[in-house]
């Protein structure tokens, strides 16, 4: 007679079974930008600033990119070129700004859109940050440099780009006109020199003064 087979028992990890991986199946490797971040500029800064703790070393906290959209609310196609824009750089759907007051000279009235913004954290910000720094910010033509004094003394730094199509996602053939953005990038520095060392250890190219 022949013995029914028994299931392979489960490896048991901690007292607790562990639950079978699917064949093929393994972590998603972190960002390259995160991983440069951890491992060499994280030291880097330690060592420059004489921090007694990992955790006091500063880091990105989020990065925000906004578009304002004046013609926005006289033209709908408008706002639907941007956030197609924006989606299609960012991989996030923006947020609508709306005017808080209404402004008689502009002809704006309250609750009209002037604007779009999204803000990204984690894994979308880190592929974010390395597409702006290696790929978009050098496609710009003459280009020699952002900014240094875009800080806001409190170790946050913002810039402009002129074309959204610095992006390679964008296809300028396709794009309803040529429209700018600025992306304003959050860290957990308490100075401004802090950040710009972060920003400068991750690839920022500062234009000389």
């Amino acid at each position: 007679m022949t013995k029914a087979k028994t299931a392979p028992k489960q490896k048991k990890t901690d007292g607790k079974t562990a639950a079978p991986q699917a064949p093929g199946t393994r972590a998603e490797a972190p960002p390259r930008m995160l991983t440069v971040y951890r491992e060499k500029v994280v030291p880097q800064l330690t060592k420059e600033f004489e921090y007694d703790n990992v955790m006091g070393v500063p880091r990105i906290a989020k990065v925000v990119v906004n578009i304002g959209i004046g013609e926005a609310k006289d033209n709908d196609k408008a706002l639907d070129a941007a956030v197609g824009d924006v989606v299609t750089i960012t991989g996030q759907k923006p947020a609508l700004i709306k005017a808080r007051k209404s402004v008689a000279a502009f002809k704006l009235r309250a609750g009209q859109t002037v604007g779009i913004k999204t803000t990204l954290r984690g894994r979308r910000m880190w592929y974010f940050l390395d597409k702006l720094l290696n790929v978009a910010l050098p496609r710009i033509r003459d280009f020699r440099g952002v900014n240094p004094e875009g800080f806001d003394g409190r170790g946050n730094y913002s810039l402009g780009l002129r074309e959204q199509v610095v992006f390679p996602e964008i296809d300028y053939d396709k794009i309803d006109k040529l429209r700018g953005l600025e992306v304003s990038i959050v860290t957990t520095a308490r100075t401004d020199d802090e950040a710009r060392s972060l920003l400068t250890r991750l690839g920022m190219p500062f234009r000389k003064r």
